[in-house]
């Protein structure tokens, strides 16, 4: 599967998780960012219906340039804005946080997903197009964030609740502001792609060598598969980086992190500091061993029809499964134990892992 320079990886822990929980530590006061706003919602129509309070976040990550510095371009080698002009995005994240605000799921989406993008108006062009089939990262590029939140609507059935959009400099800002992130690697990387070298083993990350590890998918053979996997391992990382003790009982850290993340994205205009308090409040406790990583259920990885190459074919039955329990409210793993005296054995049925995972730990 191709891909584009765009970032691979857009983690809600960071912003609805991690720091929505650390901002309940600190209040509201001492953040100075603002977050910009985009009503991405307004002129949706015959959305689908919510069968509970839980909440749904469409995470979208965008490859612009803008904000990156000269020396940060040059190390990370994804060009200027001058060379890769305006955004795009292969990045998309389903992140669905339970109505009692105790567990999470997030769901990769892969961005080569066979679709039916709906009939809509170019944001390039101003042009009428009717509706065609394509990948469904298409939609971002050809709508925005409003054509892109109809067609997965469309496609899943589940009602999106609220959007967030973040760039290549946020992602680099989050992690230098946690003072980096630790990452385990099997195997030798050396990608030509994304330029990153590392030897197996345990490395500690700053923000554009996370960047790298994010994008990278050509050393192993399994390419963006690989890398939805390695993508989930670093938000598990995150996560446990960003609810350390020296994260949270370090307020110059913590707020360097927040305001960094804030800074860095777009969010609905429903989306108030308010409604982040809040939720900040009810997400407090959630320990990583309560976050679930997962990839839509696939059924062809080279799936070619009405025009459309290489690309990927939900599982028609394992994802609509998958999507009727998020809508309602249902537990991703099943457990069964063969008798009253052994341990509840985990039905994975999804491929699920926890975000407290730790890639080192098996085998």
């Amino acid at each position: 599967m191709k891909s584009g320079r765009a970032i691979r990886f857009l983690t809600i822990l960071s912003i609805s998780i991690v720091a929505l929980s650390a901002i309940s530590w600190i209040g509201l006061g001492r953040i100075t960012a603002t977050i910009p706003k985009s009503d991405v919602f307004g002129d949706l129509k015959d959305r689908p219906k919510k069968a509970s309070s839980a909440v749904n976040y469409l995470i979208v990550g965008s490859d612009t340039r803008e904000g990156l510095s000269k020396a940060e371009t040059k190390r990370l080698r994804v060009g200027t804005t001058k060379v890769a002009a305006g955004k795009r995005s292969d990045t998309m994240l389903l992140v669905h946080i339970s109505k009692k605000r105790d567990k999470a799921a997030i769901i990769s989406i892969p961005r080569d997903s066979f679709a039916y993008i709906p009939p809509h108006t170019s944001i390039n062009t101003g042009n009428q197009i009717p509706g065609t089939y394509s990948k469904i990262n298409s939609a971002y590029n050809w709508g925005g964030a409003p054509l892109l939140i109809q067609t997965f609507e469309e496609m899943s059935g589940l009602r999106i609740d609220h959007y967030v959009e973040i760039n290549f400099v946020g992602f680099v800002r989050m992690v230098d502001a946690l003072g980096g992130v630790e990452i385990c690697t099997k195997k030798d990387i050396d990608d030509p792609k994304s330029h990153l070298v590392l030897p197996a083993g345990r490395h500690v990350l700053d923000g554009i060598d996370s960047l790298k590890y994010v994008r990278t998918r050509t050393f192993d053979g399994l390419g963006d598969l690989g890398r939805m996997k390695r993508q989930q391992e670093f938000a598990g990382a995150m996560l446990r980086k960003a609810t350390s003790a020296g994260v949270l009982l370090n307020p110059i850290k913590l707020i360097d992190f927040i305001n960094s993340s804030l800074a860095s994205v777009t969010t609905d205009t429903g989306l108030s500091q308010g409604d982040l308090l809040t939720l900040a409040k009810q997400l407090r406790n959630l320990s990583a061993s309560s976050v679930r990583t997962l990839t839509i259920p696939l059924k062809y990885y080279n799936y070619n029809k009405n025009g459309v190459t290489a690309s990927v074919l939900w599982d028609p039955e394992l994802a609509p499964q998958l999507f009727e329990k998020i809508k309602n409210d249902e537990a991703l793993v099943e457990y069964a134990s063969p008798d009253s005296s052994a341990p509840p054995k985990p039905i994975d049925k999804f491929d699920t892992r926890t975000a407290a995972d730790d890639p080192c730990q098996a085998g």
